[in-house]
Protein backbone atom coordinates (compact mmCIF):
# COMPACT_ATOMS: atom_id res chain seq x y z
CA UNK A 1 0.00 0.00 0.00
CA UNK A 2 2.38 2.37 1.07
CA UNK A 3 5.08 1.39 -1.86
CA UNK A 4 1.84 2.14 -4.26
CA UNK A 5 1.33 5.84 -2.57
CA UNK A 6 4.94 6.07 -2.88
CA UNK A 7 5.17 5.71 -6.78
CA UNK A 8 2.04 7.75 -7.51
CA UNK A 9 3.32 10.73 -5.35
CA UNK A 10 6.78 10.00 -7.26
CA UNK A 11 4.97 10.76 -10.14
CA UNK A 12 3.89 14.54 -8.83
CA UNK A 13 5.85 17.43 -8.22
CA UNK A 14 5.57 20.11 -5.75
CA UNK A 15 3.82 22.03 -7.68
CA UNK A 16 0.98 20.41 -8.25
CA UNK A 17 0.65 18.76 -4.69
CA UNK A 18 0.62 22.50 -3.26
CA UNK A 19 -1.82 23.19 -5.37
CA UNK A 20 -3.99 19.76 -4.58
CA UNK A 21 -3.25 21.04 -0.73
CA UNK A 22 -4.56 24.40 -1.61
CA UNK A 23 -7.68 22.78 -3.02
CA UNK A 24 -8.26 21.10 -0.01
CA UNK A 25 -7.52 23.63 2.86
CA UNK A 26 -4.55 21.41 4.32
CA UNK A 27 -1.48 23.47 5.00
CA UNK A 28 1.91 21.65 4.03
CA UNK A 29 3.67 23.26 1.55
CA UNK A 30 7.10 25.23 3.09
CA UNK A 31 9.06 28.28 1.78
CA UNK A 32 12.44 27.61 1.88
CA UNK A 33 13.49 24.68 2.26
CA UNK A 34 15.43 24.22 -0.68
CA UNK A 35 17.72 21.44 -2.23
CA UNK A 36 21.52 22.18 -0.88
CA UNK A 37 23.28 20.52 -4.02
CA UNK A 38 21.54 19.49 -7.04
CA UNK A 39 19.45 16.79 -5.22
CA UNK A 40 17.01 14.46 -6.93
CA UNK A 41 13.41 14.70 -6.35
CA UNK A 42 12.89 12.57 -3.32
CA UNK A 43 9.34 11.12 -1.62
CA UNK A 44 8.88 9.50 1.35
CA UNK A 45 7.32 8.86 4.97
CA UNK A 46 8.90 11.26 7.79
CA UNK A 47 11.30 10.31 10.70
CA UNK A 48 10.85 13.25 12.64
CA UNK A 49 14.03 14.51 14.79
CA UNK A 50 13.34 17.72 17.67
CA UNK A 51 16.71 19.63 17.70
CA UNK A 52 16.98 22.68 20.04
CA UNK A 53 20.17 24.59 21.85
CA UNK A 54 22.69 22.98 24.15
CA UNK A 55 21.60 24.02 27.12
CA UNK A 56 24.70 25.48 29.27
CA UNK A 57 26.86 23.02 31.61
CA UNK A 58 24.63 20.41 30.17
CA UNK A 59 26.68 16.75 30.04
CA UNK A 60 27.57 15.85 26.76
CA UNK A 61 24.70 12.86 24.81
CA UNK A 62 25.11 11.03 22.05
CA UNK A 63 25.36 13.09 18.27
CA UNK A 64 22.56 14.44 17.46
CA UNK A 65 19.98 12.20 14.87
CA UNK A 66 22.59 9.42 14.93
CA UNK A 67 19.79 6.92 17.14
CA UNK A 68 17.10 7.88 14.52
CA UNK A 69 19.60 6.46 11.61
CA UNK A 70 20.09 3.78 13.55
CA UNK A 71 16.66 3.30 14.64
CA UNK A 72 15.43 2.54 10.58
CA UNK A 73 14.52 -0.69 9.40
CA UNK A 74 12.76 0.41 6.12
CA UNK A 75 13.66 1.94 2.87
CA UNK A 76 11.18 4.44 2.64
CA UNK A 77 12.06 7.10 5.52
CA UNK A 78 12.75 10.77 4.81
CA UNK A 79 14.78 12.30 7.89
CA UNK A 80 12.80 15.40 8.81
CA UNK A 81 14.17 17.66 10.87
CA UNK A 82 13.06 20.84 12.96
CA UNK A 83 14.97 23.28 15.34
CA UNK A 84 17.40 24.16 13.69
CA UNK A 85 19.78 27.75 14.43
CA UNK A 86 20.85 30.21 11.99
CA UNK A 87 24.78 29.91 11.28
CA UNK A 88 24.64 26.17 13.22
CA UNK A 89 25.01 23.12 11.38
CA UNK A 90 22.55 20.13 12.15
CA UNK A 91 23.80 17.62 9.30
CA UNK A 92 27.44 16.54 8.18
CA UNK A 93 28.61 13.78 5.37
CA UNK A 94 29.20 11.49 8.45
CA UNK A 95 25.45 11.48 9.48
CA UNK A 96 25.13 10.97 5.47
CA UNK A 97 26.66 8.38 4.54
CA UNK A 98 25.34 6.93 8.03
CA UNK A 99 21.85 7.49 6.72
CA UNK A 100 22.72 6.13 2.49
CA UNK A 101 23.99 2.97 4.38
CA UNK A 102 20.16 2.43 6.27
CA UNK A 103 18.31 3.03 2.95
CA UNK A 104 17.40 7.01 4.20
CA UNK A 105 15.96 8.84 1.03
CA UNK A 106 16.69 11.91 2.30
CA UNK A 107 17.17 14.86 4.79
CA UNK A 108 15.35 18.40 4.83
CA UNK A 109 16.30 20.20 7.76
CA UNK A 110 14.67 23.41 9.18
CA UNK A 111 18.32 24.73 9.77
CA UNK A 112 21.37 24.05 7.90
CA UNK A 113 24.10 21.56 6.34
CA UNK A 114 27.50 21.87 7.15
CA UNK A 115 30.34 19.10 4.77
CA UNK A 116 27.22 19.37 1.71
CA UNK A 117 29.96 18.38 -0.79
CA UNK A 118 29.94 15.26 0.95
CA UNK A 119 26.75 14.70 1.29
CA UNK A 120 26.40 15.16 -2.57
CA UNK A 121 29.61 13.65 -3.41
CA UNK A 122 27.81 10.13 -1.92
CA UNK A 123 24.54 11.25 -3.92
CA UNK A 124 22.64 12.06 -0.56
CA UNK A 125 19.72 14.14 -0.74
CA UNK A 126 19.85 17.39 1.61
CA UNK A 127 17.11 20.35 1.80
CA UNK A 128 17.22 23.11 4.38
CA UNK A 129 17.67 26.81 4.58
CA UNK A 130 21.51 26.60 3.92
CA UNK A 131 24.86 25.70 4.06
CA UNK A 132 27.60 26.23 7.04
CA UNK A 133 30.52 25.22 8.25
CA UNK A 134 30.23 26.20 11.89
CA UNK A 135 30.10 22.24 13.99
CA UNK A 136 26.82 21.52 16.01
CA UNK A 137 29.11 20.42 18.74
CA UNK A 138 28.27 22.31 22.03
CA UNK A 139 25.79 24.32 20.32
CA UNK A 140 22.59 21.94 19.33
CA UNK A 141 21.29 18.68 21.22
CA UNK A 142 18.73 16.14 20.07
CA UNK A 143 15.73 16.80 22.09
CA UNK A 144 13.14 14.11 20.99
CA UNK A 145 12.05 11.84 17.77
CA UNK A 146 9.19 10.19 16.11
CA UNK A 147 6.93 13.05 17.52
CA UNK A 148 5.01 16.05 15.98
CA UNK A 149 7.58 18.88 14.62
CA UNK A 150 7.16 21.92 13.13
CA UNK A 151 9.25 22.99 9.78
CA UNK A 152 8.61 26.26 8.33
CA UNK A 153 4.61 26.74 10.35
CA UNK A 154 4.11 23.15 8.89
CA UNK A 155 3.21 20.59 11.54
CA UNK A 156 4.09 17.06 10.57
CA UNK A 157 3.76 14.01 12.51
CA UNK A 158 6.09 10.58 11.97
CA UNK A 159 4.92 8.93 8.82
CA UNK A 160 3.37 11.91 7.13
CA UNK A 161 4.51 11.58 3.40
CA UNK A 162 6.88 14.24 1.94
CA UNK A 163 7.94 15.64 -1.50
CA UNK A 164 10.71 17.60 -2.07
CA UNK A 165 12.22 19.00 -5.17
CA UNK A 166 13.88 21.97 -6.96
CA UNK A 167 10.79 23.92 -5.58
CA UNK A 168 10.97 22.84 -1.90
CA UNK A 169 9.76 20.77 0.06
CA UNK A 170 5.78 19.62 0.94
CA UNK A 171 4.56 17.39 3.61
CA UNK A 172 1.02 15.52 3.27
CA UNK A 173 -0.69 14.64 6.27
CA UNK A 174 -0.94 10.57 6.16
CA UNK A 175 -4.38 10.71 6.97
CA UNK A 176 -5.41 12.52 3.67
CA UNK A 177 -2.39 11.40 1.33
CA UNK A 178 -5.42 9.64 -1.10
CA UNK A 179 -7.39 12.44 -1.92
CA UNK A 180 -4.22 14.64 -2.22
CA UNK A 181 -2.97 12.14 -4.78
CA UNK A 182 -6.50 11.93 -6.47
CA UNK A 183 -6.84 15.47 -6.79
CA UNK A 184 -3.47 16.18 -7.45
CA UNK A 185 -3.33 13.64 -10.75
CA UNK A 186 -6.52 15.44 -11.61
CA UNK A 187 -4.35 18.79 -11.68
CA UNK A 188 -1.29 17.15 -13.26
CA UNK A 189 -3.56 15.63 -15.98
CA UNK A 190 -4.96 19.34 -16.68
CA UNK A 191 -2.47 20.90 -16.26
CA UNK A 192 -0.33 18.76 -19.03
CA UNK A 193 -3.47 19.07 -21.85
CA UNK A 194 -3.02 22.96 -20.94
CA UNK A 195 0.62 22.75 -21.93
CA UNK A 196 -0.75 21.36 -25.35
CA UNK A 197 -2.91 23.62 -25.99
CA UNK A 198 -1.13 26.79 -25.29
CA UNK A 199 1.77 24.97 -27.68
CA UNK A 200 -0.38 24.29 -30.48
CA UNK A 201 -1.50 28.44 -30.31
CA UNK A 202 -4.42 28.35 -27.93
CA UNK A 203 -4.63 31.63 -26.38
CA UNK A 204 -2.80 31.24 -22.91
CA UNK A 205 -5.77 33.81 -21.39
CA UNK A 206 -8.15 31.39 -22.35
CA UNK A 207 -6.61 28.32 -21.30
CA UNK A 208 -5.42 29.63 -17.85
CA UNK A 209 -8.63 31.42 -17.33
CA UNK A 210 -9.79 30.13 -13.45
CA UNK A 211 -13.21 28.28 -14.65
CA UNK A 212 -10.41 25.54 -15.77
CA UNK A 213 -9.14 25.75 -12.52
CA UNK A 214 -13.06 25.71 -10.44
CA UNK A 215 -13.69 22.42 -13.29
CA UNK A 216 -10.96 20.62 -11.57
CA UNK A 217 -12.55 21.12 -8.02
CA UNK A 218 -16.20 20.73 -8.96
CA UNK A 219 -15.56 17.32 -10.82
CA UNK A 220 -13.62 16.09 -7.67
CA UNK A 221 -15.63 17.66 -5.31
CA UNK A 222 -18.85 15.89 -7.11
CA UNK A 223 -17.54 12.35 -6.71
Amino acid sequence: MSSSILDRLSELDTNTVSDALDFLGINGATHGLRPLWDCPKIVGRASTVQLGPKVEGAAPTVHLISPVIDAVTTNDRILVIAGGVEGISSWGDILANAAKVKGIRGSIIDGMSRDIDGSRDIGYPVFGRGVTMISARNRLVQLDSGTPVEMRGVSVNQGDYVIADNCGTVFIPAARIEEVLELGERIDRRQNAMLKEVRAGRSVAEVMHDKQFEAIVSSSTSK
